[in-house]
């Protein structure tokens, strides 16, 4: 069996281009295992998987679990507002805890950029990353690159565009980073507030006017704003942002040839995309949720791969 060149998914930069490669194609062969009247394989039977979330979680927590139930896993989920972080417990010490319960994996979400990393170097199980701050969120990326190459056949040479909040997304960067592994361009797009610093030194294109990236791109990766995280006002207005950034019928009716719409979901409707957009058939939007379950899968059962010849 092929495997990855890493025994942690930590974040896009850690990987080469053939592990995307790889994943790729075990998340073709998963899809087809998805799409029949029985979605089970055994391939993880004896593997015990923590879903460990110290973040609010619908879609990534879901996913993350409905991947593992298919491969046969059995699965623990922890929720850090129902535990003893509460008490002062740290991250190490909840994930020792764990593991002494004979867990083989973790899948961590955590506010603190790193955190995976952290716990990569202190214990034995294998680590995936399901968001880590505003840093990274590996599978997000791996699963909007997996869609883009479905769609469009390639991802090489495309051009694609990351619009909205950049500078609290954790999935821009990811994206970024495997957009360029697998040669694509890539241009951000959004208020000048709301684009980090170091953005120009990525190899991105930057552009602060939407019509302008519409035009450029042949895929529009439309980012929520993301107010949970914004301490202080980065626009006038939600009625602004949307008035300059957000992405109508019309403005996709002007461009001289139709483009992928992509979001990493949750949608802020009516603020970054309005629903005759996100419900268009330019929209790969469910195609996003429906590959991530496979992607994931693919994820899970190449790193079990990993462990079991450790």
């Amino acid at each position: 069996m092929q495997q990855l060149s890493s025994k942690h998914l930590l974040g896009i930069k850690d990987l080469t281009t053939s592990d995307i490669e790889l994943i790729f194609e075990t998340a073709d062969n998963f899809k087809e295992v998805i799409n029949r009247p029985i979605k089970k394989v055994p391939s993880l039977r004896d593997i015990t998987i923590a879903n460990v979330f110290f973040e609010n979680s619908t879609r990534t927590k879901l996913s993350f679990e409905l991947a593992e139930k298919r491969l046969s896993a059995d699965v623990v989920n922890f929720s850090s507002s129902n535990s003893s972080v509460k008490k002062g417990e740290t991250l190490l010490d909840t994930v020792n805890n764990i593991l002494a319960m004979k867990v083989d994996m973790v899948v961590l979400r955590h506010s603190s950029p790193g955190a995976p990393h952290f716990l990569a170097r202190h214990i034995k199980a294998n680590i995936i990353n399901a968001g880590d701050g505003t840093h990274e969120h590996p599978t997000q990326a791996l699963l909007d690159t997996f869609s883009i190459r479905e769609k469009l056949g390639d991802v090489a040479g495309k051009k694609v565009a990351i619009i909205g909040d950049i500078l609290h997304s954790r999935v821009a960067l990811s994206n970024i980073f495997a957009l360029q592994k697998l040669g694509a361009e890539v241009m951000v797009c959004g208020p000048n507030t709301l684009l980090p610093k170091f953005i120009g030194n990525v190899g991105v294109k930057v552009e602060l006017d939407v019509k302008k990236a519409l035009k450029w791109c042949d895929v529009a990766n439309v980012l929520r704003i993301q107010m949970e995280r914004q301490q202080i006002k980065y626009f006038p207005s939600l009625r602004e942002y949307t008035l300059y950034y957000g992405i109508n019928k019309q403005l996709l009716d002007a461009l001289d040839r139709p483009i992928t719409i992509m979001h990493p979901g949750p949608i802020n409707r009516g603020v970054e995309l309005n629903s005759d957009v996100a419900d268009s058939e330019h929209s790969i939007i469910l195609n996003q949720v429906e590959n991530g379950v496979a992607v994931r899968m693919a994820v899970l059962y190449l790193l079990a791969g990993i462990a079991s010849d450790n």
